[in-house]
């Protein structure tokens, strides 16, 4: 059960996290929720970021960086952190907050990122993708959402597993194995891909193979020694961007066992452990993490402070794991 209290804090909320309380914490009817998630083209982030788009369908002028940014300047720097306001980081928040696909294709954004929108690596085509798993996969399910052709992005996937089942973006440098980041965010892909279109044989077996390297490592250690893999696998922070952690690969599970209607795998229960023991006293998540970079505005809470966004990610989770929500039941 969650505390009114806790609930009330949730539910007092931009639209894009208030209707998946509505409906993953409360259950309430679909007339109530979807109620509120049409507002997100209209309200508060969502519309913020809708307006934001430039008139030939991208977002500051560039597919994953904006035009202007200086790939040999300061904001380049290792510890500078990346721009987040280019194409696809806009995208991912709008199809991630829920907003109703018809309110972009309206505007034919998928068409004219087609004929607009290169990415900055090599100046291939934008629905075409390019060399990184993780870009690749975030093109895959919002290239579904909008409406685009993806379909030689997927078959890409398959044929860039890499042999202990994962993947990696840094394959094109030499890399053999498989990274944790990679493997997560190319999982996501896939299961947008196999949400939408019922998938494949093949896209069912790759994304089988990517979870049992995640689920043979137990979400966050080492084959080789069974020591977490890294010291941020417990420090959660949103927007997730592209970074791993416990939680963020929960969340996964969750979407794709509600998906295929299976049970959690009990090789989760160190990590949901790890996710059970962050939560605070009053029920709340705190953001212990924040990718450095330019954004158009904020969406969550600063770092030691009580977030959201990572409360509901945590909850459900929870509630998932131990049968207790809405969306469990």
């Amino acid at each position: 059960m969650v505390p009114d209290t806790l609930l009330e804090w949730l539910l007092d909320a931009d639209p894009a996290l208030r209707w998946q309380v509505e409906r993953d914490l409360l259950g309430a009817p679909p007339a109530v929720w979807e109620a509120t998630r049409e507002r997100i083209a209209t309200e508060g982030f969502g519309a913020r970021l809708l307006a934001l788009q430039d008139p030939d369908g991208r977002w500051a002028g560039g597919a994953f960086f904006p035009a202007d940014f200086d790939f040999h300047g300061p904001e380049a720097a290792e510890d500078a952190g990346q721009p987040w306001t280019a194409t696809t980081w806009s995208l991912n928040s709008l199809r991630e907050w829920g907003l109703d696909p018809a309110v972009l294709r309206e505007r034919r954004t998928a068409e004219l990122l087609a004929e607009s929108c290169r990415w900055e690596y090599d100046g291939l085509p934008y629905w075409g993708g390019e060399v990184d798993c993780c870009i690749n996969a975030w093109t895959v399910a919002n290239g579904l959402w909008l409406g685009a052709d993806i379909t030689g992005i997927v078959d890409w996937f398959l044929e860039h597993r890499l042999p202990d089942g994962g993947w990696n973006c840094e394959w094109i440098e030499g890399s053999s194995r498989s990274s944790f980041h990679s493997t997560l965010n190319s999982l996501k892909g896939l299961l947008a891909y196999d949400a939408a279109t019922g998938g494949t044989d093949a896209t069912r077996a790759a994304r089988r193979s990517g979870e049992e390297y995640l689920l043979t490592r137990a979400l966050f250690r080492r084959l080789s020694t069974g020591e977490p893999v890294a010291p941020w696998v417990d420090r959660f922070g949103y927007p997730f961007r592209w970074s791993y952690d416990v939680l963020n690969a929960a969340e996964y599970f969750r979407e794709a066992s509600l998906l295929q209607g299976t049970t959690p795998d009990p090789r989760m229960a160190e990590a949901i452990e790890l996710i059970r023991a962050a939560r605070q006293p009053d029920g709340t998540w705190l953001q212990a993490r924040r990718h450095r970079g330019r954004v158009w505005f904020e969406v969550d809470a600063p770092v030691g402070d009580p977030s959201r966004w990572l409360t509901l990610f945590g909850t459900r989770v929870l509630a998932w794991w131990d049968g207790t929500g809405a969306r469990a039941r």
